[in-house]
Formats: structure tokens, C-alpha cells, sequence
């Protein structure tokens, strides 16, 4: 099989792209016009660096059995566009997904949040159970060298299902494709504004997602809007609600929403054979997903957390989480609006409150992002007005950002910095390790 991927460099993509090339038979090819790391190393220690950055028609041919179109490419693309020509089989990336594991049993976790580490905690469980398994999952995690794997002999497929759109010729999201057998919604807080203008239009796509569900679907009770799709849902399925985990094993995660997380988890787990006991018992070490509330520096009376978070229900659930855990600490929190949706001046208001719980909370943002993105400009009194708390300072000069902090006494201090950047390229790990020195 000769398969190519236009937008190679993508998170997933490039985890595809490897999964498939160690496919016995297969030959992968890729193009982007631009990738950054850790895809960019990635590719290059697996062989499938392109040798020059762009788009090249001319490298679309009939010899291709398939190709992969990642939403980083657009309609007009030039190799889509040859491919479409020749009348090639183009998959999006859910698709492929799909296609490859259609004869598996398939579980899903979906949701606005907690969906990487939801899926992250059943994958442990079965890795360390010796349950081989399929998969797809938006981190990297402990004991699993990509995040994406295909094999022709795993019983199992776990997918992390994201209500994003699919494909640039697929303008639905990418979690219809999956028809799971078991299905997670842990919640649903609005995002994906501008694809999703109005919040019934954004549930809308998650009742459709219930549709696709095969047997079960697992919901948190909590959620009112989930109530409602579980009432709704056809009674061929399983309905099965599911709170916060209070048992008395000693977890490594920590916060409510871990604690609904791992309960969804271990649900999912029970559908597929494994004991409960057996569940927590592994699930004990399991120390997170990668940026999801990941401990990055501490000294002897601090410590530092690094967190994806970067939407409203994403961000109060790791503020108020880092709270719990140390009532009695400083709690310092840093958040850069850096996604289409947080940038957007409707969406702020979206973000009332949401950092209440940190004695100093601070917002990034850079102006020249909101222009390149020809979103409607917002200001730092808007930001501030949105956020609606005294204890949060904005700005939109990364330095000036990062001598503010320098100011700070970190003694008995939490540090969280949030964000699905860099706050414009700053190392954060070795900037959070500066600060508690």
C-alpha cells in the first residue's frame, strides 16, 4: 500500500503517519508547508521528514493506493486538488481511523474536556493489564511511544473523539466517524465557537454523536445537557451515568474532574471484561497525560503544574483543582487565550469567574495572533471585564508578561501555567523552574 498525507505535520497526523509506515506493506509519503516540533523530529528519526517544505502536485500519482488529508490543508490545496483530478480515495484522518478498525470493538471518549485524560487512564489500565488495544489519544503518556497505533491483532480500539470539524471536504465532526460499540461524554461546555455559533448547535453535534453509539453510552450525570441526550437516546443502548470516584485507593491525579474522569474509566472498562478492583488497583499509578496538570518543577515548600487548558470549563476545572489540592498555598495562575474561540470578543464573556479561585491569575494574549486569525480586535479592559475578578492582571507583551512573574515570592506558592501555546515562545518548563528557584 502507498499512502500519502497532505498536512503531515499535524499532532495526529504525524502520529498516523507513523503508525501506519511500521504497517508491514505499507509505504507513507507527506507534504506540509510548514512543521514544527516535536513533529518535526519525530518525522525525521522515522524517516518521513519531506525532503522540502510546501505542496507538490507532481508528487499525487495513480500509483497511490490512498491519501490523508489533514484539516491544516485547505480546499484549493494543490495536491488535494491533483488528487481529487485523478479520482484517488481520500481519507480524512477519522475516517482511516475508522476504516482500519471497523471489525474492532471501538470505545470512545468524548466531551469538552477531560477527554485526553479520560482516554489516557483506560489505555494505561489495559497496557498494564497486558490488554493489547488500538489507538488514538491526544498526549503523550507513560509507557506508550506514540499516540496513535493501528495493528491487525488488537481485539481493542480506543479513541479519543474530538467534536472538531473532520476535514477541510468534511465539515462534520470528527467523532461521528468512530460508531462506537462504548462511548464516554464526560460534559459539555461550549467551545468550537466559530464552528459552532450558538451553544444548541454545538449540543447538537453530541446528540448526533449519541446516535452513533452501538451499546452503551456512559455519560456524566452532572451534566444537564447529557441528562437530556441520555433521556433522548434510543433505548436500543445502555444508558449509564456515572459521578466522581470517592473510594479509598491513593490516586497520583488529583481534582473533582480527575476523579469524574477515572469513574468514566473505570465504566468503560467494565464493558470490556476488567473487574473494578483490578481497575483501581492499576490506576493507582497513573500519573496524567502530558500537559494535562503535569507537575514540571518543585522545591521544598512549592511546586509548579503545566496544563492544555485554555477553554472556560477547562480552565476553572485545573484553577480550582490546583486550589483543593493546596488550600494553604499561594496559588499563582497564568493562562494565555491563544484558540480561535477564546480570542473571539462573543466568546469572553464565556470566561466570567473562571479564575476566581487563584490568589494572582494572569491573561496572556497577542494582538498580532487576533489579526492573523481577522478576528474582531479586543482589548485588555475587555479581557479583564470577561474574567470579571480583581485578582487578574492581562497582557499582551509577552516580556513584560514574564518580568511581572520574575517579581512574584514563590514561598509556599503553586504555580499553574495554562495554555495550548507557548505564551509566544517561552520554554515553559524551564521558565516555571527559574521562577521557584
Amino acid at each position: 500500500m502507498r499512502i500519502h498525507f497532505i498536512a503531515i505535520g499535524g499532532a495526529a497526523m504525524h502520529n498516523l503517519a507513523m503508525a501506519v509506515a511500521g504497517k508491514k506493506g505499507y509505504t507513507v509519503t507527506g507534504s506540509d508547508d510548514e512543521i514544527f516540533d516535536p513533529a518535526l523530529t519525530h518525522l525525521r528519526e522515522a524517516g518521513l521528514l519531506p525532503e522540502q517544505m510546501g505542496w507538490f502536485p507532481e508528487r499525487i500519482t495513480p500509483e497511490l493506493d490512498a491519501v490523508i488529508l489533514g484539516m491544516h490543508a485547505r480546499e484549493d490545496n494543490p495536491e488535494l486538488v491533483r488528487a481529487r483530478e485523478l479520482g484517488l480515495k481520500i481519507y480524512s484522518f477519522p475516517e482511516y481511523l475508522y476504516e482500519q478498525t471497523k471489525d474492532k470493538v471501538r470505545l470512545v471518549v468524548g466531551g469538552s474536556h477531560g477527554k485526553t485524560t479520560t482516554t489516557a487512564m483506560i489505555l494505561y489500565v489495559l497496557n498494564r493489564l497486558g490488554i493489547e488495544a488500538d489507538y488514538m489519544v491526544g498526549a503523550q503518556i507513560e509507557g506508550f511511544e506514540r499516540m496513535v497505533r493501528l495493528s491487525d491483532t488488537a481485539k481493542y480500539a480506543i479513541f479519543e473523539g474530538d467534536e472538531y470539524l473532520t476535514s477541510p471536504l468534511d465539515l462534520r465532526s470528527k467523532f461521528l466517524w468512530y460508531k462506537p460499540d462504548y462511548a464516554i461524554l464526560t460534559g459539555i461546555a461550549w467551545d468550537h465557537i466559530n464552528v459552532f455559533p450558538t451553544f444548541p448547535q454545538y449540543v447538537d453535534t453530541f446528540r448526533q454523536f449519541v446516535g452513533t453509539i452501538g451499546k452503551t453510552f456512559i455519560y456524566y450525570e452532572g451534566d444537564e445537557n447529557l441528562r437530556q441526550l441520555a433521556a433522548e437516546a434510543d433505548n436500543r443502548i445502555k444508558c449509564v451515568p456515572y459521578k466522581e470516584y470517592t473510594g479509598d485507593v491513593e490516586m497520583q491525579v488529583f481534582g473533582k474532574h480527575n476523579m469524574q474522569n477515572l469513574q468514566a474509566a473505570c465504566l468503560i472498562c467494565q464493558q470490556i471484561g476488567i473487574q473494578p478492583a483490578d481497575f483501581y488497583r492499576e490506576i493507582a499509578s497513573f500519573t496524567g497525560a502530558s500537559n494535562r496538570l503535569e507537575k514540571i518543577a518543585e522545591t521544598a515548600d512549592s511546586v509548579a503544574y503545566k496544563d492544555f487548558a485554555h477553554s472556560p470549563s477547562k480552565l476553572k476545572a485545573t484553577v480550582n483543582a490546583v486550589r483543593e489540592r493546596y488550600p494553604d498555598k499561594q496559588l499563582v495562575a497564568c493562562m494565555e487565550l491563544h484558540t480561535f474561540s477564546s480570542l473571539m470578543a462573543d466568546f469572553l464573556p464565556q470566561y466570567a469567574g473562571c479564575m476566581a479561585e487563584a490568589d494572582k491569575a494572569f491573561v496572556y494574549f497577542n494582538p498580532k495572533v487576533i489579526e492573523h486569525k481577522r478576528l474582531t480586535p479586543i482589548t485588555k479592559d475587555d479581557v479583564a471585564h470577561a474574567f470579571g475578578t480583581k485578582n487578574v492582571e492581562v497582557f499582551t507583551d509577552s516580556p513584560a508578561l514574564q518580568a511581572r512573574l520574575r517579581e512574584l515570592d514563590y514561598r509556599n506558592t503553586a504555580l499553574l501555567m495554562m495554555s495550548s501555546g507557548t505564551f509566544d515562545g517561552i520554554s515553559i518548563n524551564d521558565f516555571a523552574n527559574e521562577l521557584l528557584a
